[in-house]
C-alpha cells in the first residue's frame, strides 16, 4: 500500500488544518459554536461549503471535490484535532454517502454541497444494538406514497437536519437481511416527532418517532449500501480519533513540561516520560490502522472490507480509550474540568469508541470472520 499523499491531498490537509486552527484555536470559540440554536456555527458551515468540503465525495460533474476515503481521512483528522462541532460526519460522510448512490435529484446534492441543506441518517433502533440488519421500523404503501412507522435513536444532528434519510422494513421479519428500504423524508412533515438533546461530548443528536410519516423511497434492499456507508463512517471515525488523540497527547506533554512539583517540571521524572512515550506509540499505532482502514474501505469484497474496518475500529477505540485515560490521569484534577480542553477530548474519544459499534462488537465480527483478510 502507498501511504504517500499527493500534492492535492497535502494542500487539502493544510487548508483544513488552517481553517480549524483559525476557527477553533481558541476554546471559547467552540463554546460559542455549541451555544448557537443548531449546536454548531452557521458561519463555519458556510465557510466549509465555500472551501468545497461539503461536496467532498461528490464527482466533479455533481459540483463536488471528487474526494475518496483518503481525503475524508484528512478532513476528519483535522476535525478531531479541533473538536469541531459542525455536522460533517452526519451530512457529508453519512448523508451524502447514501444519497449520492441513489437516483436522487441532482439539485438536492447541490444544495448540500452549497451548505444550504444538512442531512441526518436515522437508522439505529433501541433493540438492535449495533446490528445494522436489525430494523423494526415499518414501511407500507398507501396509494402512490410510502408511510413509515417506528422509532429511531441517537440520530446524529437529527434535531437540526433539513432532511432525514431513514431505513425501514418493506418486507420480512425484524432481523432479515432482505427487505430493508432507504427513504428520504422531510422532518417538518406530518407524523414526524423529533426530540433533540446534547450528547456527552458536546455535540447534538435526536430521538425520532414516525407515525404514518410520508417518505420517498430511494432504494429497495438497501442493506448492502447501508453497510458500505457505515464502513466509510467507521474509517472516518478512526481518523477523527487520531486527530483528537494527537492533540490530547501534545497537550499532555506540554502540561508535563510546565507543571512544577518538588521544584522541577513533573516531565523530568522518568516514569512520566515513559508514560508519555507510551501515548506517542498508541497515537502512531492508531494512525497506521486508520491509514489501513482508508485503504480497505475501497475493497470490493464486502466481507473482507467489513472485517478490516471492524479490526481498525476495535484497535483504534482501544488505543484511544487508553490514551484518554492516561492523559486525564497525568493532568490530575484539571483534566476533567469543563473549562479545560483535555476533558472534552476524552469525552469525544469515548463517544467515538461506541459509535457504529464498540470494541467487543467489532472483535466478535473479526473472530467470526476468521481474522483479517490476507
Amino acid at each position: 500500500m502507498d501511504f504517500d499523499l499527493t500534492d492535492e491531498q497535502r494542500l487539502l490537509a493544510e487548508s483544513v488544518n488552517r481553517f480549524v486552527s483559525d476557527r477553533y484555536g481558541d476554546f471559547e470559540k467552540r463554546k460559542a459554536c455549541r451555544a448557537e440554536p443548531a449546536g454548531y456555527s452557521a458561519a463555519n458551515w458556510r465557510a466549509m461549503a465555500e472551501m468545497g468540503l461539503l461536496g467532498l465525495p461528490l464527482s466533479e460533474e455533481q459540483g463536488g471535490f471528487n474526494g475518496g476515503p483518503v481525503e475524508t481521512m484528512l478532513v476528519m483528522e483535522a476535525i478531531g484535532r479541533g473538536l469541531v462541532v459542525e455536522p460533517f460526519l452526519a451530512t457529508v460522510v453519512l448523508g451524502l454517502g447514501l444519497l449520492r448512490r441513489t437516483e436522487t435529484d441532482p439539485d438536492l446534492l447541490a444544495r448540500v454541497a452549497a451548505g444550504e441543506l444538512t442531512l441526518a441518517f436515522a437508522h439505529q433502533e433501541r433493540q438492535a444494538r449495533h446490528d445494522l440488519h436489525d430494523v423494526a421500523t415499518a414501511a407500507r404503501r398507501n396509494g402512490g406514497a410510502w408511510l413509515l412507522d417506528g422509532a429511531k435513536g441517537v440520530v446524529l444532528n437529527g434535531d437540526s437536519a433539513g432532511m432525514l434519510l431513514v431505513s425501514a422494513r418493506i418486507s420480512g421479519s425484524r432481523r432479515d437481511r432482505e427487505g430493508i428500504g432507504l427513504f428520504l423524508l422531510d422532518p417538518a412533515g406530518q407524523g414526524v416527532t423529533r426530540r433533540g438533546y446534547a450528547t456527552q461530548d458536546g455535540l447534538r443528536a435526536a430521538e425520532v418517532v414516525l407515525e404514518s410519516a410520508r417518505a420517498n423511497l430511494l432504494a429497495e434492499n438497501a442493506l448492502p449500501l447501508i453497510e458500505l456507508v457505515a464502513d466509510e463512517a467507521i474509517a472516518a471515525l478512526c481518523a477523527e480519533a487520531v486527530g483528537a488523540m494527537d492533540a490530547l497527547r501534545q497537550m499532555t506533554v506540554d502540561y508535563l513540561k510546565t507543571r512544577q512539583q518538588f521544584g522541577r517540571p513533573i516531565g523530568d521524572f522518568q516514569v512520566l516520560q515513559h508514560r508519555a512515550a507510551d501515548m506517542l506509540v498508541a497515537s502512531e499505532q492508531a494512525r497506521s490502522m486508520t491509514m489501513y482502514a482508508a485503504m480497505m474501505v475501497q475493497e470490493t469484497d464486502a466481507a473482507a472490507r467489513s472485517t478490516a474496518l471492524s479490526a481498525a475500529k476495535a484497535l483504534v477505540s482501544r488505543l484511544a480509550d487508553g490514551l484518554g485515560k492516561e492523559a486525564v490521569q497525568l493532568h490530575g484534577g484539571i483534566g476533567m474540568t469543563e473549562e479545560y480542553r483535555a476533558g472534552h477530548y476524552f469525552k469525544r474519544l469515548a463517544m467515538l469508541g461506541v459509535l457504529f459499534g464498540d470494541v467487543d462488537h467489532h472483535l466478535r465480527r473479526v473472530v467470526a470472520a476468521g481474522g483479517l483478510p490476507e
